[in-house]
């Protein structure tokens, strides 16, 4: 049986990766911090409601919230997530002026730890984050060299779940690469810190790391 899924967040990331899962065939809600607000513009094919809302009757939950507010929009949502997988697909960096990140929020930690340590009764699986802007997320074929995408996890049934519902969205098998426990989502987060550099020498492409072998 599929799971039923929250997109946490409305942004071009959320909006983005709730159109591509809807179109999957999942039952996709999104959670928006300002739901009326938001609904205005909302245009994606899936229901609207706030955060917690969303995520009660889910047993997915995608966090596409600003990283560098992400803990502490989810941590209010502990009792809705409870027993749920959260797919973190952001990234907790300190912005520089160009709006590139120049630092890590955690660099003793992920911030995909962080959020497990916040909600321990959630399953975190890290996956995405290493690829941009989000279409390239969801149509990996698209791009001239297939990227990875990886999955960092201390749960290895969450992290098979994950890479079920990427297949779904036409992630192929061999470019699906399980790092094993969340700690290696400090690897993949300190991806950021090349973004800069990548797009000064390449402009502002779609871009994803990617593993040759």
């Amino acid at each position: 049986m599929r799971p039923t899924i929250a997109v946490l967040g409305t942004g071009a990331v959320g909006t983005t990766l709730a159109t591509a899962l809807a179109g999957a065939g999942y039952a996709v809600t999104a959670g928006s911090r300002d739901p009326g607000r938001r609904a205005a513009t909302w245009t994606a094919p899936v229901p609207l409601a706030g955060l917690a809302d969303a995520a009660t009757h889910a047993d997915l939950v995608v966090n596409a919230t600003p990283g560098r507010a992400s803990v502490d929009l989810l941590r209010p949502l502990a009792p809705q997530l409870a027993g749920a997988v959260l797919v973190d697909v952001a990234n907790a960096v300190e912005q520089g002026p160009d709006g590139f990140a120049s630092s890590l929020r955690y660099p003793a930690s992920s911030l995909a730890e962080e959020l497990q340590r916040a909600l321990p009764d959630t399953r975190v699986v890290k996956t995405l984050n290493t690829i941009g802007p989000a279409e390239a997320m969801v149509t990996p074929g698209a791009l001239a060299t297939p990227p990875s995408a990886f999955l960092s996890g201390d749960d290895g049934a969450a992290r098979q779940l994950v890479a079920a519902v990427l297949a779904d969205m036409g992630w192929r098998p061999e470019w699906i690469i399980d790092l094993g426990g969340l700690a290696t989502a400090r690897v993949t987060e300190a991806f950021m810190l090349l973004v800069r550099p990548l797009v000064h020498a390449l402009g502002p492409v779609p871009f994803g790391l990617a593993v040759a072998r």
